[in-house]
């Protein structure tokens, strides 16, 4: 990681973070990554539902879960009880320095409170507000609770994913969650671009339904355009032959040779030239469907050699490949390595080891995107905050002793 002499893309931008577990915290992430001062307002005792999850207890009971600490570095922690007037009074304060707010409540829970955009606005008429939610903040189902695998399952994803005897199966992360985060991601960036020429606030409804399908160009198009139901094939990809996952003699590997030069140049590196010639396959369409016939006469030819071995002659020839690696394989490759993806904090509070953490998925040439600290306790920075805010010493003890913050 580098970091140059420009200020990060997001300096001197306030983001009010209310979000919990995965999509808001995930968005508020990345701002923070570009140089955003993102203050996580977290409700006394507990806090964000994440700082108790994930594969260590400990961690757990000490309110920096493991789930937590993915996507929530270089964020600055703040208690305060929203159903308070005291604490709702800190709320508005905090909000008069903001540029965005992000929470992912119910639909109508900020509302209730006194604090959504209709009320915020009249305070900070710039901010731009960012509601995510599993439907959006209309519609039928708006009012129902989402977690992850609800979402995939009413999206069309797990329809169309595993093949024809595990499917419906879910994707293996939180899919759904994710892109939910990170269309917020954008489309905060993009108000904030307009509210820098013309000091305009906004209002973003994110609905991770929508945002997973509108991921889902191709399958939708299909069905959209060409009155094709997409259907789970697997591993095997619909457009091209080969291309998919192969079994070699060590390991598998994806091949996408989706083009006529890849699929030659596929059959002269596996030593089967005949194969592109062959009159079953010579047609695209012929090689689509005859895809498990060609795929069995590849398989012949790659029990030769290990997954990695393929992997290095085919990219050299110029035909996309790759193996199939772990998450502990892939964390340790010397691409990701050299790209400097993870980045590691001595500790945390409350954690007495190493925190690794990954940072954005891309670099600039004005400084890599990373997080400034490491997470945070909770609550670490609420002394700090309302002292920036205008509160005094004898202020914050009050506030501390009524329970607002």
């Amino acid at each position: 990681m580098t970091r140059g002499t420009m200020s990060p893309l997001l300096d001197q931008i306030r983001v009010l973070d209310l979000t919990n577990v995965l999509a808001g915290p995930f968005c508020c992430y990345q701002m923070a990554l570009l140089g955003a001062d993102v203050i996580k307002v977290e409700v006394p005792g507990s806090g964000d539902l994440a700082r108790q999850l994930g594969a260590d207890r400990d961690l757990n009971k000490a309110l920096m879960g493991a789930s937590f600490l993915a996507q929530n570095a270089g964020k600055r922690s703040l208690t305060v009880n929203l159903k308070d007037p005291a604490g709702k009074a800190v709320f508005r304060r905090l909000v008069e320095s903001a540029d965005v707010l992000v929470e992912n409540f119910r639909p109508g829970v900020m509302d209730r409170l006194g604090l959504g955009w209709s009320q915020l606005k009249t305070i900070r008429p710039s901010l731009v507000y960012c509601a995510i939610s599993g439907f959006g903040q209309t519609g039928p189902l708006h009012a129902n609770p989402a977690y992850d695998q609800i979402v995939q399952g009413l999206a069309g994803v797990m329809s169309v994913t595993g093949d024809e005897t595990t499917a419906p199966l879910r994707v293996g992360y939180p899919v759904a969650d994710t892109i939910g985060g990170i269309t917020a991601a954008f489309a905060i960036a993009a108000a904030l671009v307009r509210r820098g020429r013309t000091g305009e606030g906004e209002f973003i409804d994110v609905s991770m339904l929508e945002s997973t399908l509108v991921t889902m160009g191709w399958q939708v198009s299909n069905y959209l355009v060409a009155h094709i139901q997409p259907r789970p094939i697997g591993n095997e990809n619909m457009t091209a032959s080969p291309s998919g996952t192969f079994a070699t003699g060590s390991g598998p590997l994806n091949i996408a040779a989706n083009k006529q030069e890849q699929f030659v140049a596929l059959c002269g590196v596996i030593g089967r030239p005949e194969l592109a010639t062959d009159p079953r396959f010579v047609d695209r369409e012929d090689r689509k469907k005859r895809r498990f016939e060609l795929k069995a006469e590849i398989e012949k030819a790659l029990a030769r050699r290990t997954a990695k071995e393929w992997a290095a002659l085919m990219n050299a020839a110029g035909i996309p490949s790759g193996e199939v690696l772990s998450i502990p394989e892939v964390l340790s490759h010397p691409h990701i390595q050299a790209r400097g993806l993870v980045t590691r904090f001595p500790s945390a509070p409350g954690v007495d080891r190493e925190v690794p953490v990954v940072r954005s998925g891309f670099k600039l040439a004005s400084g890599d995107p990373e997080p400034r600290s490491p997470p945070p306790a909770l609550g670490a920075d609420t002394d700090a905050l309302l002292a920036e805010l205008g509160y005094t010493a004898e202020e914050i003890a009050r506030l501390r002793d009524s329970g607002a913050v």
